[in-house]
């Protein structure tokens, strides 16, 4: 039994997560297509390759490696956890960003602002997968849980299963309104991170002599998972954030000093 409702407060703030979420990616796609007349190619190849090669691939992977005896040391060990939680990361997404732009975008090359159109794409379409879907799927059970008609969904929902269940709803009716705009935060950090991301993949895929930006775009998005993970196992949420907010300030330093280096414009 779910006792309380989600408040309207907090399904507003989920409304307002869900719109930011979808709007973004637009609002990047204009701006980049205005800046520098950069092509839609480019946007909907990093969208496409985010999906298949972030919410297939490796989902494959983590089911052959967290299902077998080793998998259940891994989620064992918060940093084994991390560690390879960050490395299929960034191998599986860094490695789809490379072989996109190196082989999908190739007539693409000439204009640089692809490189930004790709990661408006990629992270957009994370944003809106990760948040905007998980927002509208939270009104969906916050608008049952008030309306009493979950129970009867509960009742169709397998023994092992029905304490999870009734934990996360409970948690979804227990969460601070607030907390549901700081998916919006956290979006905006890895909009970014990805945006910079993809300039460094692009100049690897795009110039001799700048493979090495390639290995090193896997290195910082393992680092940003793996340390995302570990942080907010020990710190606050604030403290999370600030660290992912660190790191992806780092790596846009990064992204300006390459894109200076290896730009025509």
């Amino acid at each position: 039994m779910i006792e309380g409702t989600v408040s309207s407060l907090s399904m507003l703030c989920m409304v307002v997560s869900a719109i930011v979420s979808f709007a973004l990616p637009v609002v990047l796609f204009l701006m980049f297509k205005k800046r520098f007349d950069a092509d839609g190619k480019a946007f909907w190849t990093g969208a496409a390759v985010f999906i298949l090669f972030a919410l297939v691939l490796e989902r494959f992977l983590h089911q052959a490696v967290l299902g077998s005896a080793a998998g259940e040391r891994i989620q064992n060990n918060i940093w084994l956890y991390a560690l390879y939680g960050g490395l299929a990361a960034g191998i599986f997404e860094e490695t789809g960003r490379f072989l996109a732009m190196r082989h999908v975008l190739k007539k693409e090359w000439a204009n640089d602002g692809n490189a930004l159109m790709y990661g408006a794409g990629h992270g957009g379409a994370e944003a809106a997968i990760l948040l905007g879907l998980t927002m509208i799927s939270n009104l969906a059970l916050s608008v049952m849980i008030n309306t009493g008609s979950l129970e009867s969904v509960l009742k169709t929902v397998p023994a092992e299963a029905l304490d999870q269940a009734q934990t996360q709803l409970r948690d979804l009716v227990e969460t601070q309104p607030t907390d549901f705009l700081l998916g919006i935060v956290e979006r905006l950090l890895a909009v970014t991170f990805h945006l910079a991301l993809s300039v460094l993949v692009w100049f690897a895929a795009t110039r001799k002599g700048g493979i090495w930006l390639f290995p090193l775009a896997i290195f910082l998005h393992a680092l940003m998972d793996a340390a995302a993970v570990i942080v907010s196992k020990y710190a606050s949420i604030p403290v999370t954030e600030g660290v992912i907010a660190l790191i992806a300030l780092v790596t846009v330093f990064l992204a300006m000093a390459v894109w200076k280096r290896y730009s025509e414009r």
